[in-house]
């Protein structure tokens, strides 16, 4: 289930359920890249989707992650058109695909939509400027903890199918970081790692060696949207 979907009027999901449809993608795959025209919107239902921003040398950071709290797109209904970010599925999953064109015009004509896209974009926005302050100021043991922490919330799982590699490229640091901070992490019995999953085993450990901006973020999307 997506959280956003279905906190819309039902009368809207009902307009808009004959002209969408239920898509599968795999990890890897681009849904939008910078400065193209977003002609789909996706709620993820068990997938999760990175929004990533690159340089001219062509190194990418993730600045926030979309799961089923949310959409993907919504450049394509807050006046854009177009975004400077890359969307990339981060984990293999479900999503719910719906015409750009359909979503704006409901955007544009119902007052009580509007209202809660217009949150969760606030959301997305305190999400963004956390993870900025984040990666500036916390070290990438507190980084990787929040990190995971998202990303596990977003599929309401408590494993994981990542590699290091990934989370090294996610968080923009070196992938032997990350491996000194995972081994630290399995030693201190917060998280365990085997066949290129991740599962965590001590939720409240890992909560309290992240650092704030997990609780930070996490509070102001129950604020805006109501926990799920």
């Amino acid at each position: 289930m997506n959280h956003l979907l279905a906190a819309l009027p039902e009368t809207v999901r009902n307009r808009w359920a004959p002209l969408s449809d239920r898509v599968e993608m795999q990890a890897g795959v681009v849904l939008c890249e910078p400065g193209s025209t977003v002609d789909s919107v996706y709620f993820p239902i068990s997938a999760i989707v990175a929004l990533m921003y690159g340089t001219r040398d062509g190194e990418l950071a993730e600045v926030a992650i979309v799961g089923n709290e949310g959409v993907v797109g919504i450049s394509s209904f807050m006046g854009g058109g177009s975004t400077p970010s890359r969307a990339v599925v981060q984990c293999p999953g479900q999503f719910i695909r719906i015409p750009a064109r359909v979503v704006k015009a409901e955007f544009d004509e119902s007052a009580e939509t509007r209202y809660l896209l217009l949150r969760y974009a606030q959301a997305l926005m305190s999400q963004i400027e956390q993870i900025a302050v984040c990666n500036r100021f916390h070290s990438v043991d507190q980084q990787l903890c929040r990190w995971l922490l998202v990303n596990m919330d977003s599929i309401q799982a408590s494993e994981l199918a990542v590699t290091q590699d990934l989370m090294a490229d996610m968080l923009g640091v070196r992938r032997e970081s990350v491996c000194e901070t995972e081994q630290n992490l399995q030693k201190a019995g917060l998280i365990s790692r085997s066949r290129g999953r991740v599962r965590v085993l001590d939720r409240a450990g890992l909560e309290h060696r992240a650092c704030e901006c997990y609780r930070v973020v996490k509070k102001e999307y129950e604020r805006l949207l109501g926990a799920h």
